[in-house]
């Protein structure tokens, strides 16, 4: 159940947050791809622990007499590295204090993650549709333990779960009229200071589609991951905002990216991504789940694509490359 979790709740932030594929970003467009994926996976990893945080609390947050069982599937709730005020929940409120000195994964982080079901006092639940989950940084700081590089968020989100429900539900069949689960992540002007001290603004519009089905005996989840916001005439945008540079960018899912347990969340396997920055001229291009050859692959019962490909065009240069997951 922890695994299912884990990949569920990462598969809409951690398309290419290894340190290979934060490499290809580097060599390819200097820093400010590389900022994109960091800052995205940085920000959605946030997401996950309040996820996680919010269902081991299913019995306060939830609505139905289900969410106490689903609450008893989960793990106990703990974030690495965070001391857990939950002395508001009655309020709908939880506070995330982490003590910036704890290592996990290769990162310390400091400053606090305040989460807050708003309406809550009014009577509104997390399983209920339209349920607003509020994420707010404050001075919510995230070094890597390596080499100290650093990246610093003050700003909100919100996260919406669209259809009601939660995904541990979904996923036992204990919501027999529940069939998908969609939840949208919108934020604006969220401010990120990097380690040296150069600042970018940050916004953030996406949805995800969690669908379950059988293969056989087995549970097959999948995850489809969307752009849905608007800026400048350019749709379908994933994340938007300015540089540390000054530069203005777009993030686009062209494609929607679909991710599922049989391949995991690190193996998307199907999906297109552009990124542009238009006063360098320069576009960058991921096609998620291709085959060796760099063609993209039609999604097969027990199989997985072998990687992704790369290609980017910098003003009269072009290039692409193929990479695989694993």
């Amino acid at each position: 159940m922890k695994k299912l979790l884990m990949i569920m709740a990462v598969a809409i932030i951690t398309i290419f947050a290894s340190c290979k594929k934060q490499e290809v970003f580097k060599q390819e467009d200097g820093k400010t791809s590389e900022d994109n994926r960091n800052v995205q996976a940085e920000c959605d990893e946030a997401i996950n622990d309040a996820n996680n945080v919010v269902s081991y609390h299913g019995s306060s947050f939830g609505k139905s007499p289900n969410s106490v069982l689903a609450e008893s599937k989960l793990t106990n709730g703990e974030v690495c590295g965070a001391s857990i005020d939950t002395s508001l929940l009655k309020q709908g409120i939880i506070t995330l204090n982490f003590d910036g000195t704890t290592v996990c994964n290769n990162r310390k982080r400091a400053g606090s993650i305040r989460l807050s079901i708003q309406g809550f006092t009014s009577g509104t639940r997390w399983e209920e549709p339209g349920a607003v989950l509020q994420i707010v940084y404050n001075d919510y700081k995230v070094t890597r333990a390596s080499d100290g590089k650093s990246i610093k968020f003050n700003g909100m989100l919100n996260v919406t779960n669209v259809t009601g429900g939660n995904l541990i539900l979904l996923y036992l069949g204990i919501a027999p009229n529940q069939t998908n689960l969609i939840h949208k992540v919108e934020g604006n002007n969220i401010q990120i200071v990097f380690d040296d001290t150069k600042t970018a603004t940050w916004n953030i519009n996406r949805q995800a589609t969690y669908t379950k089905s059988m293969n056989g005996n087995t549970v097959v989840f999948t995850c489809t991951g969307e752009g849905i916001g608007t800026y400048n005439g350019i749709n379908n945008l994933e994340n938007w905002g300015t540089t540390r540079e000054g530069d203005g960018f777009t993030s686009q899912v062209s494609e929607p990216v679909v991710w599922n347990t049989t391949c995991g969340a690190g193996a998307p396997v199907t999906g297109k991504l552009i990124m542009k920055i238009d006063s360098k001229e320069f576009e960058l291009t991921i096609t998620l789940g291709v085959d060796i050859n760099g063609n993209p692959v039609t999604p097969a019962v027990n199989e997985c694509p072998y990687g992704l490909k790369v290609s980017w065009k910098w003003k009269n240069d072009t290039g692409s490359k193929i990479y695989p997951y694993q």
